[in-house]
């Protein structure tokens, strides 16, 4: 693998993690109540948010440092999918539609991590 190519996947993990680990973060706090009533205000149970909350530090935390990289990314496609058909598919709403197109592609940039792995710089790839 060449410079180029270790260098653009491992910002690209570092990018799409950061999103994920700083959600799961704000939910944490004073974001905790916020979010609560936002899932049940869309029909989501509230019991699932420390599930939500895990999965976006874990999973984004894995993707970052390269461990368990496909299967990480994987369920984090799957997780933005859902999350993008339950919480933006108000589609008449303009930023409804634009924030269901931004998870969407969110999602694909997982999937190809999903099909070309982490990189030459992730835990995956120690002996």
């Amino acid at each position: 693998m060449n410079t180029v190519t270790g260098l653009s996947t491992v910002t690209g993990r570092f990018l799409l993690s950061l999103m994920f680990i700083s959600a799961g973060i704000g939910k944490l706090g004073a974001g905790y109540e916020a979010t609560q009533g936002y899932m049940s205000m869309m029909g989501v149970p509230t019991s699932l948010l420390p599930l939500v909350i895990a999965t976006e530090i874990l999973g984004g935390l894995a993707i970052l440092f390269g461990f368990k990289t496909r299967i990480a990314a994987f369920l984090l496609a799957g997780f933005t999918v859902i999350a993008a058909a339950i919480f933006h598919n108000n589609f008449a709403d303009q930023m409804q539609s634009i924030l269901f197109m931004k998870d969407l592609a969110i999602a694909g940039g997982l999937l190809l991590l999903v099909a070309n792995g982490a990189g030459n710089l992730a835990i995956d790839n120690i002996k």
